[in-house]
């Protein structure tokens, strides 16, 4: 089977790699794909955001199956593109690619079908006034989100209404999501631990990939702004059976049920951001892709093909629970660049990531790197790689990706030491 895959972070290289385990994959192509998806697919030079170069691509090079890893491109509708041009492709179309790309939408319609989740109220940008009104109502702590895509930033735990204010102010006022802060969405603070929960679905159909956990802000302990995850491990202790069994029954059946019910059938990647409160599971998010860098963990833990599983999925041949998953645990350190999220330098030379890889069941997933025309690997963006490993057990798969991270060198590299310290405290509590 010919296979594209369409993005070029860490997620994408998680894919690819996962995708080339595969017998069925008989050529493996990554548009823009990045250093590291080079090591196992064609990269193509084309952006994620161009459609009829991807169509054209997948018609000239007979591409049996694309597979979409970035959400902005399924929220801007190019499954809807590709299905016009009978072309076989992964992911929501754009309506149902709305419980991502709208937060507003996704509220309401959680609403609409009993699927629980965080009191909430949602705002117009020319209704400064009554939101900044319904904080002094509400008080703090609260949640204050920019309703559309905002690359991970657009949500402020705001623990005081001062910050609370400021998060209004930064979105409404300074625009500083664009267009994603025209509605604003403010929402109950819960309490609790979070969990990644991802559905492989046909529509009616799924398959569960294992529990994860991620870690956003960029600070030890969860302190200091949002990145785009800076680690995550797998499977998440927290999530036994009955409660795997909870979620499938109160979140991921009715929201595909929902999905279908509305005329909007809901086929691909279904990610369930939950928060694990005392009184059960609730919903803090949907993505409409694989999470980054929790694809990084949950991918290398799938022992079933998984070109045969994205096979039946483009089919809508799916067989309910027929995913095989093996029995240790993966973990991901980040490494970022030093003043990510904020500001960074790009062009540092990396080194070490052959001694990393040479260590017991490490791997280095590419992020944002880039080559320069000598052939040296260099930095090129926030967070810059995964370095992922696999163990018997999660403390196991902890330690063998710490000791790849002090293998990989580079000037300012970043990252937390306490990734998976939590899944490691339910362990021991069991």
């Amino acid at each position: 089977m010919r296979i594209l895959v369409i993005g070029s972070g860490g997620r994408e290289h998680a894919l690819v790699q996962a995708l080339a385990r595969s017998p069925h994959a008989d050529a493996l192509y990554a548009a823009p794909g990045n250093p590291g998806t080079a090591q196992h697919a064609t990269n193509v030079g084309i952006a994620s955001d161009d459609f009829d170069g991807l169509v054209e691509f997948a018609r000239t090079e007979d591409i049996d199956l694309t597979i979409v890893g970035p959400e902005q491109p399924l929220v801007e509708g190019i499954v809807d593109r590709f299905t016009e041009e009978g072309l076989r492709i992964i992911g929501p179309k754009a309506a149902a690619a709305r419980l991502e790309g709208s937060k507003a939408f996704a509220d309401q319609f959680m609403e609409r079908h009993g699927i629980p989740t965080a009191d909430f109220r949602v705002f117009d940008a020319d209704e400064y006034d009554e939101a900044s009104s319904y904080l002094e109502e509400v008080g703090a702590p609260i949640v204050v989100k920019a309703d559309g895509l905002a690359a991970g930033k657009g949500a402020f735990v705001c623990n005081t209404l001062e910050e609370a204010h400021q998060a209004l102010d930064e979105i409404v006022d300074d625009r500083a999501f664009g267009a994603a802060g025209d509605q604003v969405v403010i929402e109950e603070k819960m309490e609790g631990e979070e969990v990644s929960i991802f559905a492989l679905t046909d529509g009616s159909h799924y398959v569960l990939l294992s529990p994860s956990q991620d870690h956003k802000p960029i600070g030890e302990g969860g302190t200091g702004p949002n990145t785009g995850g800076m680690g995550a491990f797998s499977p998440a202790p927290i999530v036994d059976g009955p409660l795997l069994t909870r979620i499938c029954r109160e979140i991921v059946e009715p929201t595909l049920q929902g999905m279908e019910d509305e005329g909007t059938p809901y086929t691909g990647v279904l990610y369930c951001g939950l928060m694990i409160t005392k009184e059960g599971p609730k919903v803090v998010e949907y993505n409409c892709r694989l999470g980054d860098p929790e694809a990084q963990v949950v991918l290398p833990l799938v022992e079933s093909d998984l070109v045969e599983v994205f096979d039946r999925l483009a089919d809508g041949a799916l067989e309910t629970g027929s995913l095989r998953a093996s029995s240790g645990a993966a973990a991901c350190v980040v490494l970022a660049s030093e003043g990510y999220p904020i500001d960074y330098d790009t062009g540092v030379e990396i080194t070490g990531i052959d001694d990393a890889e040479s260590l017991p069941e490490v791997s280095v997933l590419h992020a944002g790197t880039r080559l320069r025309p000598d052939g040296v690997l260099v930095t090129d963006g926030g967070r810059v790689l995964g370095v992922t490993a696999l163990g018997t057990d999660l403390p196991q798969a902890l330690d063998r990706a710490y000791e790849g991270v002090e293998a990989v060198h580079f000037d300012g590299k970043t990252f937390r030491t306490d990734i998976g310290e939590k899944g490691v405290r339910h362990l021991s509590e069991a």
